[in-house]
């Protein structure tokens, strides 16, 4: 059942800053379709004088050993990018096997090279794949945040240095005063010194509030000589595809990397469009426009979707049953295995946009001739228009695969194997045939991946995905009405079905594009947003509270309130319980029931709060759950540490128990007892534990919490036991205990005490509690987390954890955070980290934000405490 979220639940958030958060993912969608549309006309208007078939001509005079030494520059380029992660690793000093990073970090470029801001990402692949091999998220975060700085300081550079050095040349290409070029450039270069110098042998360097650890002077050389090769190796492969110009390679260097650093400014998938419309305005007066035009389009190919189809190859080969058990290969091909449903799901997403390509270019003369001689019209027909749909249904399946969802996987088989046998009967391509073949061979070796169990229907396409197909659709039209400039439009040119015109059958593969396209947007950009699922019904309410009695973690029991949400497992035997406020849904925990079932719950739980314009976020998870949500895409920020005393090791003995020992003795001598009133011996005692739980808040000017906390609410209350502290005769503190039936964990929820109770005497209830639970065979307490504790504060970790450890340590008149963490060290416990897993750094803080009005009761209930 589905209700409206309520205004309410929504914090205040005045005018136009409200604004950009509700609907800053749809702004970015629509500033990237903008900017592709700008760029679109822009190449329209530059090639005014060019023809299709002089970019054909120019095509055909590019030799062998042109593309051959084009190859070999990609080659090396990718080379010096798997350095920027080996550079990375031994920055943060996680040395890992050169074959399981090397196979990562090509993976990662050949992806984010090829879709750029788009749907995937190289980020996302490094938390997947450096997971498996042991890194914690931050120090993923930070192999992260070092390849992308270097990679833009080493552009940055470059480009200056180049600039500097051919300032004239440059300045008489793009109408520019060189001094005007030189004092930019020396100003970058003067400003990248000054940064190093300041941050030499390791020392950080202050930018805003952000405070940056650079690496020592070592690490930096050597990173800015990775960088320097690999730009130079990367613009290398379009000089070669390029004819001979009198433009040198210094110059074309320096408009190339200015290029590149505009097509990542742009956020356009592979800066696509916004790239050649750059080189074309930098290199339109030394090289025809032509020949510029026919060396992007092979250098796009060349070094954007050839490693993509060798990352393919290399995942088939990395599954063959005769290397992957080999000495060596089996670590690797199990890191190609994590990688698999990416690498596959841009592969489909980037033959979708072939095919829609390829349904506005001609088709060649000999070619239709020899379609002509074998098929009738009505099926070329047919299959040239099926065929750029199929391409839609390619990008849109492109999600499913990226989550292993199995309808996806028999969706995208079907569609890839369909568009094989259209390429053959619409124009005999080979090459596109071989490509989708090799699509065919991923998703057949590499089914076992695809085992979640969801439709297609409710995944729905987020803006950004929608912003992707823009992106194409706006370069085939520009490709369509490039190719045919020359033919007058007129509206007969739909209905006419020859062999010879290739105009209408375009025009019309690119408007049932243009259709299947508008509809999928509408029914993902119109879904019911802000939409919260209704509280949990008795039945589910029971049905959760047996499985978490079944179960070996005591805050379970948490779900005993009633004032969460609940999402099954398809088995009814595993479940989530969440709260919702705002646009954010926060999983409690980690997921509860059987272990087996929880990766594909928290797809489920992702998924649904996407559907519904939410934003996914799980709190207090253990290390345990962090693989699962970095397949969804989240990522963890450290919340502090959990504390868990071993309970039959536990005993009062040595020094460093001492202070223990004297409060329960001292407790004992003031007359202080304990005991344990079970569920069906509360109704006597309720009032007067109601009593002191009311004198509690009161003394403390607080509220009832909830959410994370349990309130007192009598009906929770008899739901547990209670260890009582009685003073002649009289409760002056008890606490909640929660259990389950398996004895593995115990805990304690509401601890309350009176206040003439004497000093010391939560210790007392404390350590009567753990001797109580070890004469009863239990295994563990858990005596709850200590927030931020544990938290990095090392120049060299995480501005997460930096800002966490800052708050440990200053932030005393906010809450007890020193406090706690000394309460709970005199037990001596083991600790243990706990997470907040989310999408990204401003999603955190905004959870964090929404989880303290879940637990303090909204707005009204923070304020006044």
């Amino acid at each position: 059942m589905l209700t409206e979220q309520r205004s309410d639940d929504i914090p205040a958030i005045s005018g136009w800053r409200q604004l950009f958060l509700t609907y800053r993912i749809y702004l970015t969608a629509a500033a990237i379709v903008a900017v592709s549309g700008l760029m679109a006309f822009a190449l329209y208007r530059l090639t005014d004088e060019v023809r299709y078939a002089d970019v054909i001509d120019a095509l055909s005079d590019t030799t062998w050993l042109d593309i051959g030494a084009a190859v070999f520059f990609t080659g090396l380029s990718f080379l010096c990018l798997i350095l920027y992660d080996t550079n990375a690793l031994d920055f943060v000093g996680r040395k890992k096997p050169f074959a399981s990073v090397a196979v990562t970090a090509f993976t990662a470029y050949a992806v984010g090279n090829t879709v750029g801001f788009g749907p995937l990402s190289g980020g996302a692949i490094r938390l997947r794949a450096y997971s498996r091999l042991g890194l914690t998220p931050g120090e993923i975060a930070r192999v992260i945040g070092f390849v992308t700085l270097s990679f833009g300081l080493g552009l940055l550079v470059v480009s200056a240095l180049a600039t500097l050095a051919v300032a004239p040349r440059v300045a008489g290409i793009i109408a520019v005063d060189p001094v005007i070029l030189r004092i930019i450039a020396g100003g970058i270069l003067a400003l990248v010194t000054v940064v190093f110098w300041l941050g030499r042998d390791g020392r950080s360097v202050k930018l805003g509030r952000m405070r940056l650890r650079l690496p020592d002077s070592r690490t930096a050389s050597r990173q800015f000589l990775v960088s320097a090769a690999d730009i130079a190796a990367s613009a290398s492969v379009l000089y070669v595809l390029l004819p001979e110009t009198h433009v040198g390679w210094p110059t074309f260097l320096a408009i190339y990397a200015t290029a590149i650093g505009f097509g990542v400014l742009s956020h356009v998938p592979a800066g696509l469009g916004v790239f050649e419309a750059v080189m074309m305005a930098g290199l339109s007066q030394a090289i025809s426009l032509d020949q510029l035009l026919g060396g992007l389009v092979l250098y796009r190919l060349v070094y954007y979707v050839l490693p993509l189809l060798v990352s393919v190859v290399l995942l088939l080969v990395t599954e063959m049953r005769a290397l992957a058990g080999r000495p060596g290969v089996a670590e690797t091909a199990a890191v190609a295995g994590r990688l698999a449903p990416i690498l596959i799901s841009t592969l489909a997403f980037i033959l979708g946009a072939m095919l829609i390509f390829s349904s506005v270019v001609p088709s060649e003369d000999l070619t239709l001739d020899l379609l002509s001689t074998y098929l009738p019209l009505p099926i070329v027909e047919s299959a040239h228009f099926l065929s750029s749909i199929v391409g839609l249904v390619l990008l849109v399946t492109a999600r499913g695969l990226s989550q292993r969802v199995d309808v996806a996987w028999w969706v995208a088989l079907v569609a890839s194997a369909a568009a094989l046998v259209m390429a053959l009967l619409k124009a005999v391509a080979v090459v596109e045939a071989l490509a989708l073949a090799l699509l065919v061979a991923a998703l057949l070796a590499n089914g076992k991946e695809y085992t979640r169990r969801a439709a297609l229907r409710p995944q729905t396409l987020g803006p950004l995905w929608v912003a992707s197909i823009g992106v194409i659709f706006i370069s085939a039209l520009v490709v369509l009405l490039f190719i045919y400039r020359d033919t007058e439009y007129t509206h007969r040119l739909w209905w006419q079905f020859t062999f010879e015109d290739d105009a209408p059958r375009g025009l019309r593969a690119l408007l049932g594009v243009a259709i299947g396209a508008a509809a999928l947007t509408a029914y993902g950009l119109l879904r019911p947003a802000h939409i919260r699922t209704a509280p949990a019904e008795e039945d589910d309410l029971a049905r959760a509270v047996a499985i978490a009695e079944a179960q070996d973690v005591a805050d379970a029991n948490l779900v005993r309130m009633g004032d969460k949400h609940l999402m099954f497992s398809p088995s009814g035997k595993s479940f989530i319980m969440y709260g919702i406020h705002g646009r954010s849904w926060i999983a409690l925990m980690d997921p509860v029931g059987i272990e087996a079932e929880f990766p594909e719950l928290v797809w489920q739980f992702v998924e649904t709060a996407r559907s519904y314009g939410g934003r996914a976020a799980f709190y207090q998870i253990s290390p345990a759950m962090l693989s699962c949500c970095a397949d969804t895409g989240l990522r963890a920020f450290k919340l502090g540490e959990l504390a868990m005393i071993d309970l039959p090791t536990f005993e009062l003995k040595g020094g460093r128990f001492a202070t223990l020992r004297q409060s329960h003795t001292r407790g004992q001598r003031d007359g202080l007892s304990f005991t344990v009133v079970g569920t069906d011996g509360l109704d006597p005692i309720m009032e007067d534990l109601k009593a002191v739980s009311d004198s509690w808040l009161d003394h403390h000017q607080a509220r009832e919490k909830t959410f994370s906390l349990g309130a007192f609410d009598e009906a929770y209350m008899r739901a547990q036991p209670v260890a009582v502290v009685w003073l002649e005769g009289k409760i002056v503190a008890f606490a909640t205990l929660m259990v389950t039936n398996t004895k593995a964990e115990a805990t304690v929820d509401l601890m309350r005490f009176a206040p003439e109770a004497p000093r010391g005497t939560m210790d007392f209830l404390f350590v009567s509690i753990l001797d109580h639970l070890k004469r009863e065979g239990y295994l563990r307490f858990n005596l709850g987390m200590a927030p931020l504790s544990g938290m990095a504060r090392r120049e060299a970790a995480p501005v997460w954890d930096r800002i966490g450890g800052l708050l440990f340590e200053h932030g005393e008149r906010f809450y007890n955070f020193k406090g706690l963490r000394a309460f709970k060290s005199k037990f001596h416990p083991r600790w243990e980290p706990r997470y907040l897993a989310v999408a990204n750094g401003a999603g955190a803080a905004l959870a964090l934000m929404d989880v303290t009005f879940l637990i303090g009761g909204g707005v009204k209930g923070v304020i006044s405490k």
